[in-house]
């Protein structure tokens, strides 16, 4: 496994160094080789190690013009399209990918370079001389990152390596690790590591885009629904133990859904309102956030970016799917057709409808460097989360989740639910929220593999996933449920063999 050869590599080497003092007043991004392992400063720069490959969740694809890794999960829902041929669109247009396509290999090199990074961080922070709240604290949020990292390798992958230590000279276990089934890395690593972060005393809500106990319960929200969904089928059970944590952070994160739309892609808003955890990002380069550029229209001259990608934008017929009266469809809300040139009062009518929620107005008629973050978790999500699990565990929807469905929807200017619906058909209902609410934000490709459903924007049906044709004429089947492992990997360690079905 190459990434994780380099990653090992790498921290044998600064581990096998003599450590007398830390940094003084200029700090970088790594520590010296004279790092005191035993003061506070190192241990807190270690557990600020863990969140340097958040930015992995956006990750620019080397060679390909445009290309993101935040694009894979966007084309593989057949409710994407791309201006650009150089961002491998075709070839996930017509689901003809395979183990050396685009964004395939950087998924796995980001995510393991976090698993990498935490692991370090879990094994040097009880190390340092400080008060065991801090450490206990400081291990908690390695612990939440490293689950956050093994959480999305499992969705992509399913069976994958297990690395869980830092190998250490000259005792290094074979670096050759063969690939351990998706259910026993939850059971082993994402659900204790969760737990295990759960009982710190982090505080449920900040400002600074750290890890909190609202992040730390709504991951394990996510990652119970997940492993009660089709992929792990892990039992009703988890549906119960998913909405109790969603409703924890309901009820103690102190999050709001904002008023408008537009208030999520104003930089002021970062970290606080309906943000419970997300990717940090400032305007000064190379840590910008690379979506604005990603998803304006393809040389459309509305702003100061030399490159407007047109990288991302939805297919007519999702558009054509929403509510005629649904406000997120509506001008500059999620999505947006016209604007005006930089360099005249024009306005330009586009082609095609864009996505407008990481629309950074400052950025785009300034300064060309975006510093808005990128959402993991918002409180919306975490309301659907829960009407979907309290619906499957308790056999119909409960008060709570009709209420946050309906924040929802009052938002989007949207009627009232149906009296006495059913528990299909509001989880029908919760499913479409979740379509409509969460699109473009890399969230509908992982619903659509734990429910094994897909919407049909023509015939307004949920399809099952095998069998399911997109508008683009392609047929998903069951190798598309996992990516493959990429090539790379593989030709540095046979061990990963046998790849997924169908590579």
């Amino acid at each position: 496994m190459k990434t994780t050869k380099h990653i090992l590599i790498a921290l044998m080497v600064l581990l096998s160094c003599s450590c007398k003092k830390f940094l003084d007043e200029k700090p970088t991004n790594f520590l010296t080789p004279d790092a005191d392992l035993t003061s506070p400063k190192v241990a807190r720069a270690f557990a600020n190690g863990c969140y340097q490959n958040l930015q992995g969740f956006l990750q620019g694809q080397p060679s390909s013009y445009g290309g993101n890794v935040y694009n894979l999960l966007e084309f593989m829902t057949g409710k994407a399209n791309s201006d650009l041929g150089q961002t491998g669109f075709i070839n996930f247009q017509n689901l003809s990918y395979n183990y050396t396509s685009f964004y395939v290999d950087t998924w796995w090199q980001r995510m393991y370079l976090g698993v990498g990074a935490c692991n370090l961080a879990i094994q040097n922070i009880p190390k340092a001389v400080q008060d065991a709240t801090t450490t206990t604290n400081e291990l908690a949020e390695a612990h939440a990152l490293r689950a956050l990292y093994y959480f999305q390798l499992v969705r992509l992958y399913g069976a994958i390596p297990k690395l869980t230590v830092v190998p250490t000279v000259p005792t290094a276990p074979n670096l050759n690790l063969p690939r351990t089934p998706a259910k026993a890395i939850y059971d082993s690593i994402i659900i204790p590591d969760l737990l295990t972060a759960a009982k710190s005393s982090l505080p449920w809500s900040n400002n600074t885009g750290n890890v909190t106990m609202s992040m730390i319960q709504s991951l394990l929200a996510d990652v119970y629904l997940t492993y009660a969904g089709a992929a792990i089928n892990g039992g009703t059970q988890y549906y119960a133990l998913s909405a109790a944590a969603s409703k924890a952070v309901i009820t103690n994160s102190g999050a709001s859904l904002f008023k408008n739309y537009t208030d999520m892609n104003n930089p002021l808003n970062k970290n606080i309102g309906e943000f419970i955890f997300q990717v940090q990002y400032a305007a000064s380069v190379p840590s910008t956030n690379p979506l604005t550029a990603l998803t304006i229209p393809n040389y459309a001259g509305i702003s100061k970016y030399s490159d407007e990608y047109g990288s991302v934008y939805p297919t007519p017929q999702f558009i054509q799917s929403f509510d005629p009266k649904d406000k997120r469809v509506q001008e500059r809300q999620f999505f947006y057709t016209k604007y005006k040139k930089i360099s005249s009062a024009d306005t330009i009518t586009f082609r095609n409808t864009y996505i407008y929620k990481f629309f950074d107005s400052l950025a785009v008629v300034n300064t060309a460097k975006s510093d808005l973050n990128y959402t993991l978790y918002r409180l919306a999500d975490v309301y659907l989360m829960y009407a979907e699990a309290s619906n499957r565990a308790e056999g119909g929807p409960n008060a709570d989740a009709l209420k946050y469905v309906k924040a929802i929807r009052d938002r989007a200017n949207l009627g009232p639910l149906p009296a006495g619906m059913s528990q299909t058909a509001f989880e029908q209902e919760v499913w479409l929220q979740r379509y409509y609410e969460l699109c473009f934000e890399n969230k509908m490709w992982f619903d659509m593999i734990r429910t094994r459903k897909v919407h049909n924007d023509v015939t307004g049906n949920w399809d099952n996933f095998v069998g399911h044709k997109t508008v683009f004429n392609a047929t998903f089947a069951e190798k598309n449920l996992l990516f493959p492992v990429p090539k790379q990997e593989i030709d540095v360690n046979p061990n990963l063999l046998p790849n997924n079905p169908g590579f």
